[in-house]
């Protein structure tokens, strides 16, 4: 009884968790294997595999691929190595300490959408925006972020909301590091690198596998930005798989294949976890 009771009391819990997250799959696995057009909503005919070779002989199917893994590569190598470089500086004691990490925080929580148009209006604009009239100034031409690179112009975006993220975590991880032993290797004569390659970085590894693999997982669905500036191009050059899917999804209005579209975002994410599990997981023991 000692035993079962525990169990019992958690069983309403974990089986609406369980439904909550079985159902939609049960769901999205159905849908892949049936045509079903929302134009046609009365006819569902079994297809086994045809939508997820629609889905792969997409013209646009190799670019999102390949969007995707340059987004996810490139968001997590800025925030990262950005990050580790704030939380160093703001660690220091300083006027204003507190202040400067509220500001440097606060991105974080701005909303996509908001933070898209921000950038698309404030900053990249090729007329009016900052980095226009920063370029009219020293007398170059001003770049058009949103046609001529448009996923970098994305890059930028994502990486300026969620480097706050990486920040606070790799400043609250600061916090417990060992200052005797950090003063113990200066008066052994190590300097600044050395005690950051040695001492700093390994400390931060632990955190550093923890925000690679939560930034992993949520910009694996980073649709607001594309949707909100580019929309996907020009033709293909801001596509990723999210809105690949949404263009199958919504544009197209064929469930099916989006459904196997989102079933090759879970395949393509759990390898993508498999690779950096065996690349930095070893920090999570």
């Amino acid at each position: 009884m000692n035993r079962l009771l525990p169990r019992l009391l958690l069983a309403p819990a974990v089986t609406t968790l369980f439904l909550w997250m079985i159902v939609p799959l049960v769901m999205t696995i159905y849908f892949s294997l049936v045509h079903y057009n929302l134009m046609q909503p009365g006819e569902k005919t079994f297809t086994g595999i045809e939508n997820f070779q629609y889905f792969i002989t997409d013209p646009d199917f190799s670019a999102s691929v390949i969007n995707t893994l340059l987004l996810l590569g490139s968001v997590i190598g800025i925030t990262v190595i950005l990050g580790v470089g704030l939380a160093l500086l703001v660690n220091e004691e300083f006027p204003g300490r507190g202040l400067v990490r509220v500001l440097l925080i606060s991105p974080f929580f701005v909303m996509p959408t908001a933070n898209a148009l921000l950038w698309k209006h404030m900053m990249m604009n090729p007329v009016y925006g900052v980095l226009a009239q920063v370029n009219m100034f020293f007398g170059a031409t001003p770049t058009d972020w949103l046609t001529d690179w448009p996923l970098l112009a994305v890059i930028i975006m994502v990486s300026w909301q969620w480097l706050p993220f990486a920040c606070l975590i790799f400043i609250t991880s600061l916090q417990s590091l060992d200052r005797d032993q950090m003063e113990a290797a200066g008066m052994d004569g190590a300097n600044a690198f050395q005690k950051f390659w040695f001492l700093t970085l390994p400390h931060l590894g632990r955190p550093i596998a923890v925000v690679v693999m939560i930034e992993m997982i949520f910009l694996m669905s980073v649709f607001a930005e594309i949707f909100t500036t580019t929309g996907g191009g020009p033709g293909n050059e801001s596509t990723n798989v999210a809105f690949l899917i949404f263009k199958q999804a919504l544009m197209n209005f064929d469930v099916g294949v989006a459904s196997a579209g989102a079933l090759f975002a879970v395949v393509l994410a759990n390898i993508a976890a498999v690779f950096l599990i065996r690349m930095i997981g070893k920090n999570l023991d």
